[in-house]
């Protein structure tokens, strides 16, 4: 469960990489790092999204230690370099996404409280930020703040391929007919993310789009295939727990919430909708950005590194932002 190295993707110096236990005995990989300036502002718990890994997030892994963060993640049940539920390891399938709840709040408690500094704030990207979301309505939240990228409120109608009440029946039909382990229909082992550059719905960065690639490259296992039924069933049934209209109303962690503006795997609009009505709460929808913000070209992120130092109360100089 090391992390994968390489030259355009070296490993943030100070890596301290082990795995713990899901909720179920699963082992699950982690890693930790201290920050690499002062004065410490706490840790920044990173949720990724799905199919993502560790070793997509060293940049900004980097950039977060800059700030004077610490950084604690970990590769979700099902993906990465984290155990899977099936023999064929391109199927990152769950039955229901209180799995990763109960994964991260054993993460949060048994690996980063005795380990890195408080306050927690959650970082959550596209399915991390839906993770994190369905907790923003505890009291004992362990998070003092959370950022959202691109969350997973709706899945966008183009990656669903129908409207949301035709892949509601779908997936809840096939997986109560046994099939809920078998992918969605016309998906397959291969990774999205090893396809054309042209077209495709994450990042209009080439670079960092061709670093993602090297990486599936080096290291085939940590990639994901298409989504099974069953984790398509879970995932709505979740999205349509958050899309109810007093779902926000009720979130008591402060949140900055940021949508992606050429995003056509979830919705910006349903985004839009929800950040609205937070108690405590803004959102920044990212002209021209799609689908992932962190992964996008310098000027994108540039714009993201101002707003979320303006949010954390971060005064940098504009070299630090890079």
């Amino acid at each position: 469960m090391e992390l994968v190295s390489l030259s355009i993707n070296p490993v943030p110096s100070g890596a301290k990489v082990t795995a713990f236990d899901g909720y179920d005995g699963l082992k699950l990989r982690c890693a930790l790092w201290e920050a690499t300036r002062g004065p410490s502002r706490g840790t920044v718990c990173i949720v990724q999204g799905r199919g993502e890994f560790i070793e997509k997030y060293f940049e900004v892994i980097a950039d977060l230690r800059r700030r004077g963060f610490a950084v604690a993640t970990f590769d979700l049940r099902g993906q990465g370099g984290s155990e899977r539920m099936l023999s064929n390891r391109r199927k990152g399938h769950v039955v229901a996404f209180t799995e990763y709840d109960r994964d991260l709040a054993i993460f949060i408690d048994e690996v980063v409280k005795p380990s890195l500094p408080q306050p927690l704030i959650g970082l959550g990207h596209s399915l991390g930020g839906n993770i994190l979301l369905r907790g923003a309505q505890d009291e004992a939240s362990p998070f003092a703040r959370m950022i959202l990228l691109s969350p997973m409120i709706e899945i966008h109608e183009r990656m669903l391929g129908a409207s949301r009440p035709v892949a509601t029946a779908y997936s809840s039909i096939l997986s109560l007919c046994g099939f809920a382990t078998t992918y969605v229909r016309g998906g397959g082992d291969e990774p999205n993310d090893l396809g054309e550059f042209e077209g495709n719905r994450l990042t209009a960065d080439h670079v960092r789009w061709s670093r993602v690639k090297s990486i599936i490259e080096a290291a085939p296992d940590l990639a994901l295939g298409a989504p099974t039924v069953g984790w398509l069933r879970a995932a709505l049934r979740s999205c349509a727990m958050l899309s109810r209209p007093d779902y926000p109303k009720y979130v008591s962690v402060p949140m900055m919430v940021f949508a992606a503006g050429a995003d056509h795997v979830v919705s910006s609009q349903a985004i839009e909708d929800f950040a609205v009505d937070l108690k405590s709460g803004g959102h920044i929808l990212m002209p021209g950005s799609r689908h992932e913000i962190l992964q996008e070209t310098d000027a994108i992120r540039q714009r993201f590194w101002a707003a979320f130092d303006a949010y954390m109360g971060i005064e940098t100089s504009l070299s630090e932002r890079v």
